[in-house]
């Protein structure tokens, strides 16, 4: 089975329904594309219901080991949505308790890295892709970033580098490996107010000017409220320019053929 395959088989009927009814009205679409991603499914938090109830199609990654990390995957697949494990990866800087259970730290043996990241995949209902959560130091060391990708290629899973660090090994590491990869080009709600969500999605739209394809991500949690607002008063605006699609339409069918960068 090649990987398309196996992308289409995780998104299951909901994905496909959704893929078919987008495929129906292409012709009818903008040539450029938006891939929303929200992070931080998974521990009901702030803004999840309001983000599931969004009419675009986006990607919900969802942390692993949580209390409605299930819950949070299924209704995202029953949603036709793209459901990738967020993954928990230490930072450069931040307190140990903001990274949840089972997350991956520069001390870990290369045994308890791969136990870990198998664990993370298997607790998400689902998984058809990964990112990371914070990581700012973990995407930035070859030795566990290449144990990461070698396991997300043994279960059939792309990489969405978040790119918390402009010193990240991943693209390098997945064309070498033949992982599909793509990487996030703003985060939309860094800081938590309205007007700076909004000047983000002013950044995102003049991206569009510039590259086929944005990938932006947003948060439940502490902005989730006001970013799903400002997504939702921004559809119809952006609907002219791009079509949303899901993070899966954007993967080349090997990492060798091209990498969405910033």
């Amino acid at each position: 089975m090649n990987n398309g395959c196996r992308w289409m088989k995780k998104l299951g009927t909901g994905g496909l329904l959704l893929a078919l009814l987008l495929g129906a009205t292409a012709a009818d679409q903008p040539d450029k594309h938006i891939a929303i991603v929200i992070d931080d499914f998974g521990n009901g938090m702030s803004g999840t219901e309001e983000m599931l109830k969004l009419q675009i199609p986006f990607t919900a990654a969802v942390m692993p080991f949580m209390p409605t990390t299930k819950r949070d995957a299924e209704a995202a697949f029953k949603r036709g949505l793209d459901v990738i494990v967020h993954m928990p990866m230490e930072p450069n800087r931040g307190k140990k308790e903001w990274l949840g259970p089972g997350a991956i730290t520069a001390d870990l043996s290369d045994e308890e890295v791969r136990k870990r990241v198998e664990a993370a995949i298997d607790d998400v209902p689902h998984a058809a892709g990964m990112n990371n959560h914070m990581g700012s130091k973990i995407t930035a060391d070859e030795r566990i970033m290449r144990i990461v990708l070698t396991v997300c290629k043994e279960r059939g899973l792309f990489f969405l580098d978040s790119r918390t660090t402009p010193k990240s090994v991943i693209p390098e590491l997945a064309a070498d490996l033949d992982v599909p990869v793509v990487v996030n080009h703003l985060f939309l709600d860094d800081v938590y107010s309205t007007s700076h969500i909004a000047g983000q999605m002013g950044k995102l739209k003049r991206k569009l000017q510039d590259h086929v394809s944005v990938i932006a991500i947003g948060h439940v949690g502490p902005p989730g409220l006001k970013t799903s607002a400002v997504l939702r008063g921004s559809i119809a605006e952006l609907s002219k320019q791009a079509r949303f699609v899901r993070v899966s339409e954007l993967l080349p069918s090997s990492a060798h053929d091209y990498q969405i960068l910033p």
